[in-house]
């Protein structure tokens, strides 16, 4: 058996530059793997199944079953596997948790099944997931470009200590995908031209720090309208001492960098004990 840690990811920057004819958005964005992790454990069998401790995500449908398919289908072998998922990336919440399980399932089952596929002839089938996969199958830091398929590799963000909340709010427009509702909702004003995400990378690239003004999401300006219930808590985060409150990916969950990990566990104690809000204090990670 094999045992793997999918590792949850925040967007330093998510730029929105436009609506493209096959009606995706082109966007520019800087992703940053963080230590929140779900667990993927592996082993080999006749056929492929999946189970999970939540029992909503133990299906067919689950990313992480479709990414076993699709290997199996491409390198032509046989066999099958049994795929068991412990989760601790909230769901659907903005932070990549189904996205990184298949991204583990692929990594893991070339291994196990002894394919020798290199990463990047993996990366064509990620694709086929999700725009987040191909990054996940490395993770760090990186920027992602096109839909967010097209990676390109960064040295290593001087990012330390975060605190991410997880808010337990629906979005609007239920009857389409989260993803789809809130691009739905962005306006050619909301759209920018990628200069905040290349000004990121060329410090990052630099060996500078990441400054908190430099975050960005496009997002962020319809968060409230899409969100019903988001703005308190937003508010309540701003009120314990969090600076430049940014979502991560399409939400709902948010983020703040934390200038130390005391600062940060006061903070996430009180959103978590005070508040009774989903919080986690992480930090960033190059697997």
């Amino acid at each position: 058996m094999l045992t793997l840690k999918a590792y949850a990811k925040i967007n330093l920057t998510l730029e929105a530059l436009g609506r493209r004819d096959d009606g995706y958005h082109e966007v520019a964005s800087i992703m940053q793997t963080i230590d929140l992790h779900d667990t993927v454990r592996l082993a080999p069998a006749a056929d492929i199944s999946l189970t999970c401790d939540d029992a909503a995500l133990q299906s067919p449908h689950n990313l992480a079953y479709k990414a076993a398919a699709l290997l199996r289908q491409a390198s032509g072998y046989a066999g099958g596997a049994r795929i068991a998922i412990e989760k601790a990336i909230p769901v659907s919440a903005g932070l990549g948790g189904g996205s990184s399980d298949a991204a583990a399932t692929l990594c893991g089952l070339n291994s196990l099944w002894e394919l020798g596929m290199t990463t990047a002839q993996l990366e064509p089938i990620a694709a086929q997931l999700g725009s987040d996969v191909p990054f996940l199958l490395r993770g760090g830091t990186a920027i992602a470009l096109g839909r967010g398929e097209r990676v390109r590799r960064l040295p290593p963000a001087n990012v330390r200590w975060l605190v991410v909340l997880t808010p337990e709010v629906r979005h609007v427009g239920d009857a389409c995908g989260k993803t789809a509702a809130l691009y739905g909702m962005l306006s050619p004003a909301n759209y920018t031209r990628g200069f905040l995400t290349r000004k990121l990378e060329a410090r990052i690239r630099g060996g500078g720090d990441v400054p908190a003004q430099f975050l960005f999401n496009a997002f962020d300006d319809v968060a409230f309208e899409a969100y019903p219930g988001m703005e308190r808590c937003w508010n309540t985060f701003a009120e314990l001492g969090a600076r430049e409150i940014h979502l991560s990916g399409s939400g709902p969950s948010i983020y703040a960098l934390m200038p130390r990990r005391e600062v940060g566990t006061a903070i996430q104690l009180l959103l978590r004990h005070q508040h009774g809000l989903n919080a986690h204090l992480v930090s960033a990670i190059q697997p």
